[in-house]
Order: structure tokens, then sequence, then C-alpha cells
């Protein structure tokens, strides 16, 4: 038997552990990116689904720097799906909405690896594959193969609720390029909303600069802790899960 504690120990230390957040980063983002895409060819803007960006081929998709920058923090980008705003019939409102779909996909990825973790701790435990002795839980195998097994499954939907979760709450930030800048500023004048812009490049700096400093921590761990915390409650209200 293998106590869950040892198990996780230095998880995040070795290579499976880390290279569990591959699949969820390729798959967060391009479900992001093609969400954007999807919502503008709805609302009347074909150009992303011309140029091929209505796919989840991570190549259509993958910034470098963002993709680090998700690695490494959790919080990170993918390359913009390019918008023509004048196929719009409502360009302000119909800006916002396409960038909102993005997040908004995320956090339906998120709410689905929740899921998928309880569910299968739920089996896990109903199956007696855990159980709990002395206040310690143990994965009941003398196999060390199903423990790992086991266990990265359980990490891997964790990290799948987790890295979403954060996706969208980072992206939500009302700061360009990311989405909440499009969703937020749509209710500025539009001269103020393009004196904004104007400074794209120098915000996006000082982004990267608050992330690589972790001045940003505090409150995006605030929301994103917020959000699954409402997400966990929602999973509670699901009798098998009790």
């Amino acid at each position: 038997m293998f106590s869950i504690v040892s198990v996780f120990q230095n998880l995040f230390s070795d290579l499976p552990g880390l290279l569990l957040r591959v699949p969820v980063i390729l798959l967060a983002l391009c479900v992001h990116e093609t969400a954007h895409g999807f919502m503008a060819n709805k609302l009347g803007d074909p150009t992303a689904r011309n140029l091929g960006r209505l796919t989840l081929n991570p190549t259509k998709h993958l910034d470098p720097l963002g993709t680090i920058c998700m690695f490494l923090f959790g919080f990170g980008w993918a390359k913009p799906v390019p918008i023509q705003t004048r196929n719009f019939r409502n360009p302000k409102r119909d800006m916002a909405l396409t960038a909102a779909a993005g997040p908004i996909s995320n956090l339906c990825l998120g709410f689905l690896g929740l899921f998928c973790a309880n569910l299968f701790w739920a089996i896990m435990v109903g199956t007696g594959m855990i159980f709990e002795a002395a206040g310690t839980l143990y994965i009941n195998t003398t196999s060390n193969f199903v423990a790992n097994l086991i266990t990265y499954t359980n990490l891997f939907f964790n990290l799948f609720y987790w890295m979403n979760i954060s996706l969208a709450v980072f992206n939500l930030l009302p700061v360009p390029p990311l989405d909440g800048s499009r969703i937020w500023f749509s209710f500025l004048p539009a001269k103020w909303y393009f004196a904004v812009m104007r400074y794209e490049q120098i915000i996006q700096l000082v982004l990267m600069l608050t992330l690589w400093t972790g001045m940003l921590d505090t409150p995006l761990n605030f929301f994103v802790n917020l959000v699954m915390s409402g997400m966990e409650w929602v999973i509670g209200l699901i009798p098998f899960f009790n």
C-alpha cells in the first residue's frame, strides 16, 4: 500500500508530473482561440475560418512566449485570432461577445475537469482502491505502476481543472492584449478605447514584468480560488459526490 501523501511528495519535480501539463496547455489554449473564431464567424466575421483558425491544431494557435508563461506560471495566452470588426453588425457588442467566448470556453473545460476529478475519486473510493486509515489516504495496491497510474490520473484532472480556470481568470483582466480589455473597454467611448490601445505593446511588456515578478499572483490567485470555490459548491450539489 502507498500513502497518498508520500506519492504526492515531489510530484511536480519529476518528469511525468510536468509532462502532464503539456496536453492540458495545448487543449486549453487551442479551445480558447477556436472559441473566439467560432463566435466571430457566427456573428458575421469569417476571417478566422478563412485563415484556418477554427481548428484544434496547436500549430495554428500557439504563441511561444504565452505558452511558456502558461507552463511556468499557469497564466498565459495564445496567438490572437484575427478579427475584422467591420464585418460585425454591432462592432462593439460583437467584439465583446467574441472576446468573452475564449474565457467562457475555459470555464466550461475547467468545470469538466473538476467533474472528472470528482467522478474518478468517487469510483476509486467506491471500489476500495483508495481508503482512509488513521487520517491518512492510501492507495490499495502493492503495484507501484498502479499507484502511480491512479495518482497521475487524479493529478491530470486537477491540473486540467486548475489551469483552465487560471487561463480564464487571467484573460478576463482588463489589460491589453487580453480578452478582458476587449470586453470591458467596449463600454468606453471610442476615443478612450483607441487611446489606450495605442499603448498595447508597452502595456503587454508591463504585464509580462508583473507576471515574472509575481506581483499579480495574489489578486489572480484570489479570483481563481473564488471561481474554483463556486464550481466546487455546484459539484457538491450532485448527490453522487456526497
